[in-house]
């Protein structure tokens, strides 16, 4: 007979599992989708249109690489006065901070990793543009990728620090745009 420590740790291994596998699917079809969307995109615009849409998809993963940092650094009773007294965002942000651990996967496992396949997607197409635009003789992807690659790495481990200092400030702003969304949804 098993005692409840063991079923306890079976319950969560399942649920771990399935959150294991939920994410995966989601990340699966975002690639898919974002894939399709920005290359069908990229394809058409002019290179410099190009290179703020990747800029963009660069921003946008270290903006969400922020958050999850944010959220698992955060305390909670930070966010207790300022539920107590209703403020609008407050219970969210609880609610984060203590599934900081699922937050931060979709945040910068999901969010963030897609981004970082979309935007090597998009530096593709630009230096294929470019290349055949300028008849280049060389190899233009290597210096790209290097450059979204700095720009990723380099972004994120400053706003890594950023989220540390500011995590209460950034998980209030980002659950004051949740509840901004959640408001537009009723």
């Amino acid at each position: 007979m098993k005692s409840k420590d063991s079923k306890s740790v079976n319950k969560e291994n399942s649920a771990s599992h399935k959150w294991v596998i939920t994410v995966s699917l989601l990340s699966f079809f975002l690639s898919i989708i974002f894939s399709f969307i920005t290359t069908m995109t990229v394809n058409n615009l002019p290179i410099p249109i190009a290179i703020i849409c990747l800029l963009l998809v660069i921003a946008i993963g270290i903006m969400f690489d922020m958050i999850a940092m944010a959220v698992t650094v955060a305390e909670e009773k930070d966010f207790h006065a300022k539920a107590s007294r209703k403020i609008d965002g407050a219970q969210t942000s609880i609610k984060l901070i203590r599934n900081s651990s699922k937050v931060s996967s979709v945040c910068a496992d999901v969010i963030g990793d897609v981004c970082g396949i979309l935007s090597g997607g998009i530096a593709t197409i630009i230096s294929l543009k470019i290349t055949q635009q300028y008849n280049l003789k060389f190899d233009l992807q290597v210096v790209i990728s290097a450059v979204v690659a700095a720009l990723t790495i380099g972004g994120k481990a400053n706003f890594k620090l950023t989220a540390q200092r500011y995590s209460t400030q950034i998980v209030d702003k980002f659950t004051k745009v949740l509840h901004i969304f959640k408001k537009n949804k009723k």
